[in-house]
C-alpha cells in the first residue's frame, strides 16, 4: 500500500501542475450545453442573443454555454507475466500503475469518468467508468497489487473486443502494454473507428540491448522456458540486438496499420520524467494540431 500512496502523491502533484490542463485542451467533451442567460454587454456575439428573454425583459440578453464534458477515459492494462520482466530498477507494471494514476487524476480534475480493463491471456477485470479520485486510486491498486501467475500468455484481442462491446459512448482509450504479443491489430483498428485510442508502449532497456554481464539464466515469463545465455559474447549481443530491433519494427508496424497514436515510454530514467514527459509532449502536440 505504501507504493500506491507514493504513486498517488507524486502523480496528483504532476497532474495538478499542468498535465491536467493540457489534457483538457486535447480531450474535449461531447459538445456544449446551455448554462444561463445574462444581459448583453458590448462585445458579445450578437448571434448568441436570446430573443425570447430579450422580448420578455425589454433589454438584450445573451445565452451562456459551457462545455459538456461527460467524457470517459479507459486505461487498458496488460497484466501478463512479460510485464514483470524488466530491469530491477524499474518495472513495467509499476510504470503502468503510474500512468493509470497520471491519466486518471488528469481526467478526474476535469470531472471526467475513468475506468480500467486489465488482461493477460484473456480479460482479467473490468472497472466501469466513474468520477472521482477515489475511483482512480482503486484502479491503481488493481494494477499494482495484481497477482500475476507465471506461465500465462498474452491475448490482447479479446480484451479490446470486450471493450468495444461494453463502451456505448465515444471514449478515450489508453492501451498500456509492452505490445510483445500479436494478433491484436484488427481488434485495435475496430476499436479506434469509434473511440480515440492511444497506445502507450512500455520499453525497458532490456528490450533494446543485452548487457555484457557474462552468463545469464534467462526465464521466459510467459512460457516458463529457461535458457542460459552468454551475454559476454559480442555475437550473442549483436544477435539479440538485431532480434529485438525486428520485434520493435513489427510492433510499430502493427500499431501504425491499426491507425492509433503511440506514446513511447522508455523506462530508463527518472520515474517522474520518463513517464510524465512523453505524455505531456503528446498532449502538447495534440493541442497544436487541434488548435
Amino acid at each position: 500500500m505504501s507504493r500506491v500512496r507514493g504513486i498517488e502523491i507524486r502523480t496528483r502533484k504532476l497532474a495538478a501542475s499542468g498535465v491536467a490542463g493540457n489534457y483538457r485542451s486535447v480531450f474535449r467533451g461531447s459538445g456544449i450545453e446551455f448554462a444561463e442567460a445574462r444581459e448583453y454587454v458590448p462585445g458579445d456575439d450578437v448571434r448568441r442573443i436570446d430573443w425570447n428573454v430579450t422580448a420578455r425583459m425589454g433589454t438584450p440578453w445573451v445565452k451562456e454555454f459551457v462545455e459538456e464534458r461527460d467524457l470517459s477515459v479507459i486505461s487498458v492494462v496488460d497484466r501478463s507475466p512479460s510485464m514483470l520482466a524488466a530491469t530491477p530498477e524499474r518495472g513495467r507494471l509499476g510504470a503502468a500503475a503510474e500512468l493509470v494514476a497520471l491519466l486518471g487524476f488528469s481526467a478526474a480534475y476535469n470531472n471526467d469518468r475513468t475506468g480500467l480493463l486489465t488482461f493477460s491471456d484473456g480479460v482479467d477485470a473490468y472497472v466501469e467508468p466513474r468520477r472521482g479520485t477515489r475511483h482512480v486510486l482503486r484502479q491503481v491498486r488493481d494494477v499494482l497489487l495484481a497477482d500475476i501467475a507465471p506461465g500465462r500468455g498474452t491475448a490482447m484481442a479479446p480484451a479490446l473486443d470486450h471493450l468495444a462491446r461494453v463502451l456505448r459512448r465515444r471514449s478515450v482509450v489508453f492501451v498500456i502494454s509492452d505490445f510483445f504479443t500479436s494478433g491484436y491489430a484488427q481488434s485495435l483498428q475496430t476499436l479506434a473507428r469509434r473511440h480515440d485510442v492511444i497506445a502507450l508502449t512500455l520499453i525497458d532497456p532490456l528490450d533494446l540491448e543485452l548487457p555484457d554481464v557474462g552468463l545469464l539464466d534467462v526465464l521466459d515469463a510467459e512460457t516458463g522456458r529457461r535458457l542460459v545465455v552468454d551475454s559476454g559474447s559480442r555475437r550473442v549481443r549483436e544477435a539479440y540486438r538485431e532480434a529485438t530491433a525486428q520485434r520493435a519494427a513489427a510492433r510499430d508496424l502493427r500499431l501504425s496499420r491499426a491507425g492509433v497514436d503511440r506514446i513511447a515510454i522508455h523506462l530508463d530514467g527518472d520515474p517522474d520524467s520518463d513517464v510524465v514527459e512523453p505524455v505531456a509532449s503528446f498532449f502538447r502536440r495534440r493541442a497544436q494540431v487541434s488548435a
